[in-house]
């Protein structure tokens, strides 16, 4: 029997939950792909500060949107969503069904719905924000986001300013929020998709991104991070994990200071993602070990599809 549609699993979680490893051993039993949708791991001048998939990892299972591009080429939620329209329409012309991970809701939602249409940006409005950027800090654009879109505020990377300045001056030039100009009709595409929520009891979840800070710079993360300081105002790296030891590398915060601001801001980044994934994946959401549970529903899934 034919698939009236082919099946895109999204399956998305905070930071630290275990979405690799549950994503290797679904694809596995399924006999499927995985496309990775994290927006760090796209970039292959970052390993271990991203948490990207071990050679060993990658290995098992094919994944694609790994390491894919350089850091001197940004990478916008609307290239990956053509990118991936683009791969989609080849890969299921031999399977009807792939894995999608990752947290990163701007480039989920870009690949379900549609990249959204902005309005044009007069002039003049993101000069000012550079030199309010410069002059205020980023602690005052995630304040006055806060203020004028706090729907977006609740999921964005408050530590990347450069999405800051791009929603700020939609909000500037508009008078209306960021996330009003957000995409409110889904796209009609060529798949059906199921959307899979993890989470975990908050404390919890905390521990192990605080392990795995410390994991990482057993790995290597202050070399890493140290190797890629000469290009640390590009928009790749403006992302927590290497912005706290840039500061330390610059004489500004102590190392053990540094590698608690890690920590706190990671933290703080997975309770955004818990908001925004409790909100968009309600229907189905998971503990990381209700792996039979997962499987069991992408197949009856599978099954409606097929009847």
């Amino acid at each position: 029997m034919q698939h009236s549609k082919p099946l895109l699993v999204v399956i998305t979680g905070p930071t630290a939950i275990g979405k690799t490893a549950l994503c290797i051993r679904l694809a596995k039993r399924l006999g499927v792909e995985i496309l990775s949708c994290d927006a760090r791991q796209f970039y292959q001048e970052l390993r271990i500060g991203v948490a990207r998939p071990n050679e060993e990892e990658l290995g098992e299972i094919r994944h694609h949107f790994v390491a894919h591009r350089s850091i001197h080429a940004p990478y916008s939620a609307g290239d990956f969503d053509r990118d991936v329209q683009v791969f989609l329409q080849g890969y299921y012309a031999n399977s009807p069904l792939v894995i999608m991970t990752g947290g990163s809701g701007l480039y989920i939602k870009a690949v379900l719905y549609g990249f959204d249409e902005f309005p044009e940006i007069p002039q003049g409005y993101r000069e000012k924000l550079e030199t309010d950027l410069a002059q205020r800090g980023i602690e005052s654009l995630q304040q006055e986001l806060a203020e004028r879109d706090p729907a977006y505020h609740a999921i964005v990377d408050l530590k990347n300013p450069r999405r800051l300045i791009r929603a700020l001056e939609v909000c500037r030039s508009t008078g209306q929020p960021y996330s009003s100009f957000r995409s409110s009709t889904a796209r009609e595409n060529f798949y059906d998709h199921l959307l899979i929520g993890l989470h975990m009891n908050r404390e919890e979840l905390y521990s192990r991104i605080d392990r795995r800070v410390h994991l990482m710079m057993q790995e290597g993360l202050l070399e890493e991070a140290k190797s890629l300081l000469p290009f640390a105002d590009l928009n790749a790296l403006q992302t927590v994990g290497y912005q706290e030891l840039f500061r330390y590398f610059r004489g500004e915060i102590s190392e053990q200071e540094a590698i608690a601001q890690i920590q706190q801001n990671s933290r703080r980044y997975a309770k955004r993602q818990m908001t925004w994934i409790r909100k968009q994946a309600a229907e189905y959401l998971f503990k990381a070990d209700q792996e039979q549970e997962i499987l069991s529903l992408i197949r009856s899934k599978m099954e409606e599809l097929e009847s």
